[in-house]
């Protein structure tokens, strides 16, 4: 039996693998195959990790979220409205490395959506993200820099907005650089905390 430590080291080399992978060709490509190639093993050494296709897409699923969490923003801004900026703009494939998570999330979605217990951990990750959020959006609205009301639907509109420059900029990068997707976040920014009809009288 292969020592503890060796085994851990296998591990993290099955994993660094399945990563490239993703990177490279995102779920619909990420097969027990095409990961021990990468390798330079056998499919055979990895039927002792993953039994079947829907445990790897567990596993590069969970890869994703620890890598999405190891990516914390450089320095810590004031709170309100800039921390919710900073936090947003966090998602954005600015950099070669949250392109990569994109793509990887992005490609997830099909397999997520086809199995429910799959999507159901979609469902608390976005949910998880959207939590995340609100307390920016509440320290916001407390400091006067958006008009007070439903803080919810502040955080949802603020997620979906963000999540369409995503896709935006994976399929057209050239016309949504990392620049232009700032200032279009930050125009979106200014909608949300200029005073509505009502409260302008």
């Amino acid at each position: 039996m292969p020592a503890r430590g060796d085994h851990e080291a296998r591990r993290r080399d099955v994993s660094e693998a399945v990563w490239r992978v993703l990177a490279a060709r995102g779920f619909d490509g990420l097969t027990l195959r095409a990961v021990a190639a990468e390798m330079g093993a056998s499919t055979g050494l990895l039927t002792h990790y993953f039994p079947n296709k829907k445990a790897l897409i567990v596993h590069a699923l969970d890869i994703a979220e620890e890598r999405t969490r190891a990516v914390d923003p450089e320095s810590a801004p004031e709170p309100g409205l800039p921390a919710l900026r900073a936090a947003l703009l966090h998602v954005l494939p600015a950099t070669p490395e949250s392109v990569v998570l994109n793509r990887v999330w992005v490609s997830s979605w099909d397999a997520s959506l086809g199995d429910p217990e799959l999507s159901a951990r979609q469902t608390a990750r976005y949910a998880n993200w959207r939590s995340r959020l609100r307390p920016h959006v509440d320290e916001a609205i407390a400091r006067g820099e958006l008009p007070a009301g439903d803080a919810d639907g502040t955080v949802a509109t603020a997620a979906a907005f963000t999540h369409g420059l995503v896709v935006q900029a994976l399929f057209d990068p050239d016309l949504f650089p990392p620049d232009r997707l700032a200032a279009l976040l930050d125009a979106f920014l200014a909608s949300l905390a200029a005073p509505r009809p009502e409260q302008a009288t």
